[in-house]
């Protein structure tokens, strides 16, 4: 068992709309250390439009179909034993396009913060019930880990007006207890 900023790998997190994570094992590597995962993804699910500014991610179908777009690229599918690659920095968004559910392996690399962030997002999509994160803990993870991690499709004026409020006004009312001993942000791959 490997701890990678205070979880023990391997280490499991599921959400409510039907996503479940496994964060395996880190292997050690010269460029960066790689986050070995597993996904299961129920038919319809899958994140929506985003990007690692300092990751990349691979995912390897095991079963099922893969649904996947690179930002401003046409739709893609991949089967079973077909491997996606998303490149850092770059908009990304996949989701089950079967009907079953769909089972990959994969990596991310380097690992820094994403076993923190991820399993924030997905218990923040759990205190709402919904896909949308529940709002003040969204707007801390957009806000804290922006140099990191990026959503796409927010309207401008909620991405500039209504998230850093959000943010201010829970900082103000202790919404954020819960996020102490949370990983410094990287900028440009290095800790803040």
């Amino acid at each position: 068992m490997e701890n990678t900023t205070n979880f023990t790998l391997p280490h499991t997190i599921e959400n409510c709309i039907g996503e479940k994570l496994i964060f395996q094992k880190v292997i050690h590597e010269p460029e960066g250390d790689r986050l070995l995962v597993e996904n299961f993804v129920a038919p319809g699910s899958g994140p929506p439009m985003h990007v690692h500014w300092l990751q990349d991610e691979c995912l390897t179908v095991v079963k099922g179909r893969i649904g996947y777009q690179v930002e401003g690229q046409k739709e893609c599918f991949a089967g079973e034993g077909e491997t996606v690659l998303f490149k850092r920095g770059v908009y990304h968004r996949f989701w089950n396009a079967g009907t079953q559910t769909l089972q990959c392996t994969g990596w991310i690399n380097p690992v820094n913060s994403i076993v923190f962030y991820l399993s924030a997002i997905y218990a923040a999509q759990n205190k709402s019930g919904t896909a949308r994160p529940e709002s003040f803990d969204a707007a801390y993870l957009l806000t804290r880990y922006a140099s990191e991690y990026d959503m796409q499709g927010m309207p401008g004026f909620v991405r500039k007006v209504v998230i850093p409020m959000t943010y201010q006004l829970g900082r103000l009312l202790g919404k954020y207890k819960h996020f102490t001993g949370a990983p410094e942000p990287l900028r440009n791959g290095i800790s803040a």
